[in-house]
């Protein structure tokens, strides 16, 4: 456990430890707010579609065998990102590094559904839930210090080390598995779903970017790749061997999980990057601080994962994961309420239940998905139930991002207009924008330029107004879509069972009675 616990925190981290190198990336390499999406969005948008394909190769070639070619792909990428030169190299990089990391939550949550009898499973899923949660706060954690010691780069080469260590674990302790059967890969499935997400995250991207929502490439970009993920599901509900088995997602709670897990991850995904400009653009904390104040996440996360099985099995998936829910919610309508000099103890307490919210809903909901599907299908189910949340977070930066942009653009207005001509599309586009032109006039010893310094104070008072506004609009947005989560928990996800059997992904869930009613 401790062995696929390492592996799956390594690259889980990668999803949030470029969260503090954001406003060095936007000052070092001149990257634009979308570009900062892409940095984000290209590692999770080919870590969500591969993940299809992970589970299948995983199940038909060995489950360690799959996982080490993961790791080696991850880590060689994690080099040549950081020593990235623009911001299209770590883009391209950074999806390297998502190719590789693809295979490693479908194949440690296969090797756990298969290796730990029923009765402890629920316990293993919990741990591996809660190391997912301990990711969200130590990455930022350890990429601040990496940034207050050495250059961005670090935070991408700490990685090798780290995976050299868990490979020679794997070799040393981990038995390999497989599925008894071999099954195949459905190449054009894989295709499908590659472009149609990536159209749909692209178009969502630039629209933010350019604030032209009807223009052909931004709609038809949104509307293609919606067509193609369309045409992706109906394919796969008619191929003899499915990348996606559609099958899983006719049980209701398999489907109510996976909605309740996506959505989760699109609202704090999402949220943590609007909060990355918060805590060191408007509040001024460093990027070390930044981690340490993202910790109580984590440790909410820990505690309700580990405890989710115990707290499932007393009062059941559907009141345990919807608890989580409308805590997140709670959370995040907060969020959209603090202000610049909020307490920060107050906001600590708001990530905490953040956290608690987020543990329940990832051990409970995992317990659940997992449970249906047959022992020899493992790797397929967990690549099912990792994509789709994947594919929340992607959606989460992309949408709350561009949002946010939008919003950013609007309420500052004319203020920009104090600014030389050349850098005031550079300045008015994202905060961090307008931070670092603002720092550079600073810096500037150019003849003219004490009149624009005499003004900066006003305008970076108005940015700052400006992205608190948008960052209100952000996480309201953020805390409906949480809101209909739980609704879906509600409804579709089993209550307290007194006796369940086994679900398989082959044929209909045999029936599990409830303390009055029937299970779904």
């Amino acid at each position: 456990m401790a062995v696929l616990g390492g592996c799956f925190l390594v690259v889980m981290m990668d999803n949030t430890i470029l969260n503090v190198a954001l406003q060095t990336l936007q000052t070092d390499l001149g990257a634009s707010n979308a570009e900062l999406q892409w940095a984000l969005d290209s590692y999770i948008l080919f870590y969500a579609a591969l993940m299809f394909s992970a589970g299948i190769l995983a199940d038909a070639f060995g489950r360690r065998r799959v996982l080490l070619i993961g790791l080696v792909v991850f880590a060689v990428a994690s080099g040549f990102a950081a020593w990235s030169s623009t911001p299209e190299q770590l883009i391209l990089w950074r999806a390297v590094m998502g190719i590789g990391g693809a295979v490693v939550p479908p194949a440690t949550l296969a090797v756990i559904n298969d290796i730990f009898p029923r009765e402890e499973r629920g316990k293993a899923i919990g741990i591996w839930s809660a190391l997912g949660g301990l990711s969200i706060a130590l990455g930022p954690i350890i990429g601040g210090f990496l940034l207050n010691h050495f250059w961005w780069g670090s935070v991408f080469l700490i990685n090798v080390p780290v995976v050299v260590g868990c490979a020679v674990l794997l070799l040393l302790i981990l038995p390999e598995s497989r599925a008894a059967s071999k099954p195949q890969l459905d190449l054009p499935g894989v295709l499908l779903s590659i472009v149609g997400i990536g159209a749909l995250i692209y178009g969502v991207i630039r629209g933010g970017d350019t604030n032209h929502w009807t223009s052909p490439e931004v709609l038809g970009s949104i509307i293609g790749g919606v067509v193609l993920l369309a045409l992706f599901i109906r394919f796969e509900s008619r191929a003899a061997l499915p990348a996606l088995d559609v099958k899983l997602l006719r049980n209701k709670a398999f489907a109510a999980g996976t909605a309740s897990l996506a959505l989760s991850f699109f609202a704090l995904t999402g949220g943590t990057f609007l909060m990355v400009f918060y805590i060191q653009g408007v509040r001024g904390y460093s990027p070390l601080e930044l981690g340490l104040i993202l910790l109580p996440v984590a440790v909410g996360t820990v505690v309700s994962a580990t405890q989710s099985n115990g707290l499932a099995a007393k009062f059941g998936a559907k009141a345990t994961v919807t608890a989580g829910l409308l805590l997140l919610a709670l959370a995040f309508t907060w969020q959209a309420w603090v202000k610049a000099d909020t307490a920060l103890w107050l906001f600590e307490i708001n990530l905490g239940l953040s956290g608690l919210g987020l543990g329940l809903v990832m051990g409970t909901s995992t317990t659940v998905t997992m449970a249906v599907v047959a022992p020899e299908k493992a790797g397929v189910g967990a690549a099912v139930n990792n994509t789709l949340r994947q594919v929340g977070a992607a959606l989460g930066v992309a949408v709350l991002g561009s949002v946010l942009s939008v919003r950013y653009r609007d309420e500052l207005g004319s203020a920009t207009d104090v600014l030389p001509a050349p850098v005031r599309d550079a300045a008015s586009e994202s905060l961090g924008g307008t931070l670092t032109v603002a720092q550079r006039i600073q810096e500037s010893g150019a003849a003219g330029s004490a009149p624009v310094k005499e003004a900066l104070p006003q305008l970076l008072s108005a940015a700052q107004d400006s992205y608190m506004s948008a960052m209100h609009f952000s996480f309201a947005i953020a805390a409906g879509a949480l809101a209909v989560a739980a609704v879906v928990a509600a409804v579709w996800l089993p209550g307290r069972t007194v006796a369940g059997a086994a679900r398989t992904a082959d044929g209909p869930a045999e029936p599990a009675r409830e303390e009055g009613a029937r299970a779904t």
